[in-house]
């Protein structure tokens, strides 16, 4: 420690770093004080520093306690300034390792910068308000509704993120229960869900029959999407190594699963194949270096996502292919006895019924074969009953 005078001093530690202290008593103890390193801080500077203490002593002040709170204060000051968009970035760069689907990722970036980030995206991320929110949801609640309220979600869970780092206070303005749900409509007060034209069942079989004619990845894709009830973006993006011919299931990924689903549920979906999809998977061409089932016009890529919609469109016009998941829901609704949980497990749907959801923990799963290969039977004919066929009850007696 070499001294300077009036409690300055210059330390030299034994690896060489140089560094200024500054000394003095406190209610009989005695107490250092960094000034900041020689290599930052000239004499001069540390002799003014030093001074500035010196003074704060004369007037009772504690100079280490007085810094801590300088700088407390500068924290909360950072803080106060800090952006919603800093806020969102800080969030999303915390939390998108757990989210594996690349989709879900870039959608949560899209949506911000579209939407929020605009109205105050540069806005202290504590002068965030109701109205503010509203000003964002208010407009998409009436004419997209899914998407409105998938941006008002991502906007509470980054003004919760803000509010636990100490960025913000007081209540989540984005809130939805108890808060804006007293502020907007109901969504099913706002808009009536357009749903996809779904090919009525009884049409299935004479369709089917008429697929299973036409050659070309296009038509095989189409016709395993009917035996699955899957859709387009699990079928068109299926892999080889995905299907366990053994045990007869496909396994999809949840980034493959529909972007709700992933939100709601983010979990594999296991399809149950039959007969006919097996046969059907098996007699697919292979191309070397290739992992789809369902091989593109592009070495190594998969079936376009258009090929199935423009094959439906030629075949029966006005309807597309995700309306045959309606119609096997229809089917199933009409046809069979099973219980409609069999069926929504089919088409992945989530349980609606939190409590529900918490005690049906299994995916039906033999319940679901069961169904899948009644499926089959039907699309290939076996279970319709033509039209137009009588059947005659012989008289009694």
């Amino acid at each position: 420690m070499y001294p300077d005078g009036g409690g300055l001093y210059l330390q030299v530690t034994g690896a060489g770093a140089k560094s200024w202290i500054y000394r003095f008593s406190l209610h009989g103890r005695a107490r250092e004080m960094g000034l900041g390193s020689l290599n930052a801080i000239s004499l001069a500077d540390a002799r003014l520093a030093a001074a500035a203490c010196r003074r704060q002593r004369q007037e009772g002040v504690d100079p280490i306690e007085a810094r801590n709170i300088e700088q407390a204060r500068a924290r909360l000051d950072a803080a106060k300034s800090a952006t919603f968009e800093y806020c969102a970035e800080r969030y999303i760069a915390a939390h998108e390792t757990s989210w594996r689907n690349g989709k879900h990722r870039a959608q949560w970036k899209s949506t911000l910068s579209t939407y929020v980030y605009p109205v105050f995206g540069s806005l202290p991320v504590g002068a965030v308000d109701t109205a503010l929110v509203s000003k964002v949801v208010e407009p998409l609640w009436s004419t997209k509704p899914e998407t409105a309220s998938r941006v008002r979600g991502r906007v509470e869970s980054v003004l919760d993120w803000a509010k636990v780092n100490g960025f913000r206070q007081g209540e989540n303005p984005a809130r939805w229960k108890g808060h804006l749900e007293f502020v907007l409509p109901k969504r099913s007060k706002v808009k009536r869900v357009k749903h996809h034209p779904a090919l009525p069942y009884d049409e299935i079989p004479a369709f089917m029959a008429e697929l299973r004619e036409r050659e070309g990845q296009s038509a095989r894709a189409l016709e395993f999407l009917v035996l699955t009830a899957a859709r387009t973006e699990a079928t068109i993006g299926a892999l080889h190594s995905e299907v366990d011919f053994n045990e007869r299931v496909w396994t999809v990924p949840p980034d493959r699963a529909g972007t709700k689903m992933m939100e709601e549920d983010p979990k594999p979906r296991r399809v149950l194949l039959s007969d006919r999809a097996i046969k059907l998977l098996k007699s697919l061409p292979r191309e070397e270096g290739n992992p789809y089932l369902f091989i593109g016009g592009n070495v190594g890529k998969p079936l376009s996502n258009m090929a199935m919609l423009e094959l439906m469109r030629e075949m029966r016009p006005g309807f597309v292919p995700h309306g045959l998941r309606s119609t096997f829901k229809d089917w199933c609704a009409e046809t069979t006895n099973y219980p409609n949980e069999v069926s929504e497990a089919a088409l992945w749907h989530a349980v609606a019924d939190k409590v529900e959801a918490a005690y049906r923990r299994g995916d039906l799963f033999e319940k679901r074969r069961r169904l899948m290969a009644e499926w089959a039977k039907y699309c290939t004919g076996q279970g319709a009953v033509k039209r137009g066929t009588v059947v005659r009850i012989r008289a009694a007696g």
